[in-house]
């Protein structure tokens, strides 16, 4: 498949590039950036994917999380794709914020008219890594995933689903419990049809309950102001309270009033994200 590089910054003696594909899976171009680390021009890299939240595209997280230098020190590769297909000509794709573009909720759609395009979840699952490991320096075996708001939610349930594919996951404020917050139901309704347990297939707190074993740490960052954890989208406590159940090691910490929703939030502690991957992916 071939790859169109759209842009090359050097960066912490590695680069920080874009690139744009053609997607089997979504049936549109995407692009997704990938941070190469100094360590990238003479060996094989592990992977760590970043899942952005609602309105955001690859650029977000290379722009403002200010992540090159710890994985320059860790020599991880950072991946970080789009959040949705886009320009496919579907009726409504672009009325609203929170679903459509920018909004693909990392599902696969079942419902007319997104089940063409809106397969999010097969794709970071399975075309983006393969695309990856084809035309980077990556080892294949060492795979970590991390996210923010609805890609925290992304990243849970992508290693909630596929035991042993990752080695680690963490998130920044995210949506844990889908099918029980407005933003939840407005996506995997309109993805997925009126049918409530076929919602649950993509919900972390109904995913975890269900989880085969406790081999996999989380770690989750929420901050105290996030506006919408008062608002009740995130709902971190139903998650935490299904993974004492079964006894799923989880670090959560709440940070001190002042931290919210926003990328200074992610910034902050984006350095012991990326220990936290490193610990497993470097082991």
């Amino acid at each position: 498949m071939a790859l169109k590089q759209v842009s090359s910054n050097r960066c912490f003696e590695g680069f920080q590039k874009v690139f744009e594909h053609d997607s089997a899976e979504l049936k549109c171009k995407m692009k997704f950036g990938i941070y190469l680390p100094p360590k990238a021009e003479t060996g094989k890299c592990p992977v760590l994917y970043w899942l952005s939240g609602l309105t955001c595209t690859e650029q977000n997280f290379i722009t403002k999380a200010g992540f090159h230098q710890a994985a320059a020190e860790h020599g991880l590769i950072v991946v970080a794709p789009d959040t949705s297909p886009r320009g496919c000509n579907i009726e409504g794709e672009d009325e609203s914020w929170d679903f459509g573009t920018g909004a693909g909720f990392y599902v696969d759609a079942t419902e007319d008219p997104w089940k063409t395009n809106y397969r999010m979840y097969s794709y970071i699952k399975d075309e983006l890594p393969k695309l990856i490991n084809a035309n980077f320096p990556t080892d294949p075996e060492r795979m970590s995933i991390f996210g923010h708001s609805m890609g925290g939610h992304g990243a849970l349930i992508l290693a909630l689903k596929n035991p042993g594919k990752y080695k680690s996951v963490s998130a920044f404020a995210p949506i844990c419990n889908p099918i029980q917050c407005q933003w939840g139901k407005k996506a995997l309704g309109g993805y997925l049809g009126s049918d409530v347990s076929k919602w649950e297939a993509y919900d972390a707190t109904q995913l975890v309950k269900s989880y085969p074993d406790s081999h996999l740490d989380i770690l989750i960052d929420q901050g105290k102001d996030d506006q919408f954890l008062s608002a009740g989208q995130l709902l971190p406590d139903n998650f935490i309270a299904a993974c004492t159940e079964r006894k799923i090691p989880v670090v959560f910490r709440l940070q001190q009033a002042g931290y919210d929703h926003s990328y200074f939030f992610i910034a902050t502690f984006i350095n012991d994200h990326i220990k936290h991957h490193a610990k497993y992916l470097n082991a």
